[in-house]
């Protein structure tokens, strides 16, 4: 029998519901892994290694990449669809999931994220100087003390040396956000809040900053919310949560190769990751990036036939 008492609510009451299914799922995740981490770990190792958060070991770096993949999924994945089954109880046509795209919108979808890239490296690399006023300097140290620890972890988990570990990376860090963090921001936050505004555009940018903020790395936050944006207009613009999707997995993909080559005991490769990394962007190429990208979207727009289920205002 259907549950039918969750349709029908207003913006509000579907925004609050939605983050308690999200915390019960991903409590409901975490308990379960711990569970069924015990049995391989054994109680008192597991404990040491969360309670200590030394990850210095193959051991403790698998159980962190366990955990990592756990609460991903138990965060991200299938909280949307149970949002969706009680909110509309077409899963799929709620999440926009029932469309599929053509190779045109794909090339489109491609094409801005590459050409978007240089003014994110420009938006990054002016996000990342922000000093914040001297009664906020408590705020900046924690800030830079939270992207130390991101780049850590992110260091520990790249570090592999078979095609197995590379693959098993891929998928954790491409393929289970751009499923996950796209249902979830895109397919239910940006919908409630483009439902609650009236206007699709608030909830393309509300979602986006919310999406940014989420990841806890502020002195990369603008990049990310030009992401989330960019992510959020492709789907309002081709009516189909899918290639968001794809194009949330390209970027990740390429950042895990990318890190994935500088590790490699390569000289050469090194230094030019290094030179790359530190380059700067010009402002003028930055602002030709952003406004190629906008003529991308409009192109992927203008492809775009009319839909009359994707659930967005146009």
């Amino acid at each position: 029998m259907a549950i039918t008492a969750f349709r029908g609510m207003g913006p509000w009451p579907q925004l609050i519901f939605a983050l308690f299914v999200i915390l019960v799922s991903f409590l409901a995740f975490l308990i379960i892994g711990l569970v069924a981490a015990i049995p391989v770990v054994g109680a008192s190792n597991l404990i040491d290694i969360l309670s200590t958060g030394a990850y210095n070991t193959p051991e403790s770096i698998a159980l962190l990449k366990y955990f990592q993949v756990v609460q991903s999924i138990g965060l991200f994945v299938v909280p949307p669809f149970i949002i969706a089954y009680l909110y509309e109880g077409k899963v799929y046509e709620y999440l926009s999931l029932n469309r599929r795209f053509n190779g045109k919108q794909f090339i489109l979808a491609l094409l801005s994220i590459l050409v978007l890239l240089p003014f994110i490296g420009f938006a990054g690399e002016w996000n990342s100087q922000i000093n914040l006023p001297e009664f906020m300097s408590g705020i900046e140290a924690w800030m830079h003390r939270m992207e130390d620890s991101a780049a850590v972890m992110i260091e520990k988990f790249i570090k592999v040396e078979t095609t197995g570990g590379l693959l098993f990376n891929i998928f954790m860090i491409a393929v289970i956000p751009a499923l996950g963090e796209e249902f979830l921001f895109r397919g239910v936050i940006q919908k409630i809040f483009t439902n609650m505004t009236k206007n699709y555009h608030w909830g393309i940018w509300i979602s986006a900053i919310i999406f940014s903020a989420f990841h806890m790395q502020f002195l990369g936050f603008i990049p990310r919310m030009l992401l989330g944006a960019l992510f959020g207009y492709m789907l309002v613009w081709s009516k189909t949560l899918w290639l968001p999707v794809l194009g949330h997995f390209i970027n990740n993909l390429v950042g895990v190769l990318a890190l994935h080559v500088q590790n490699l005991d390569n000289e050469n490769t090194s230094q030019m990751g290094e030179f790359v990394e530190k380059m700067p962007v010009h402002w003028g190429i930055a602002l030709f990036s952003l406004l190629l990208t906008i003529l991308l979207l409009l192109a992927l727009k203008k492809e775009t036939k009319p839909a009359t289920n994707s659930g967005f205002l146009n």
